[in-house]
């Protein structure tokens, strides 16, 4: 283990995200995710990937998601590496863009969103 992870700890929720997330990587993605919506909750969490209250938020709540039986989708967006797709959702969904940030949808329709320390599964 490197010296940094002694310190800030592996990146468990790294290693396991391709079990969790699908990515939204374009629009198409963002559609599919409000497709599904419509047949179970979608849960997108926007993050940045050079933030660390982003990165410790998505691992706490990566840990919520294991330790969870709920049957939602789960989606995540690099907000660095897909900024446009972020302002579509704000624009789209009329969610003022925050980072880190958890928008849920149900029927196409956002039911609720959360940021920072406010994300969790409850």
């Amino acid at each position: 283990m490197g010296f940094l992870d002694q310190i800030f700890g592996k990146k468990e929720s790294e290693d396991q995200a391709p079990n969790l997330w699908h990515n939204i990587t374009s629009d198409k993605d963002l559609n599919d995710a409000v497709a599904e919506s419509y047949h179970r909750k979608v849960l997108i969490f926007k993050h940045s990937t050079r933030c660390f209250i982003s990165k410790t938020v998505l691992k706490n709540f990566e840990k919520e998601i294991r330790d969870s039986h709920q049957d939602y989708a789960y989606y995540l967006l690099d907000l660095l590496a897909h900024r446009a797709i972020s302002d579509t959702i704000a624009s789209r969904f009329d969610v003022v863009h925050q980072s880190p940030q958890l928008i849920v949808l149900e029927n196409g329709k956002v039911v609720h969103s959360a940021s920072h320390q406010g994300i969790s599964l409850d």
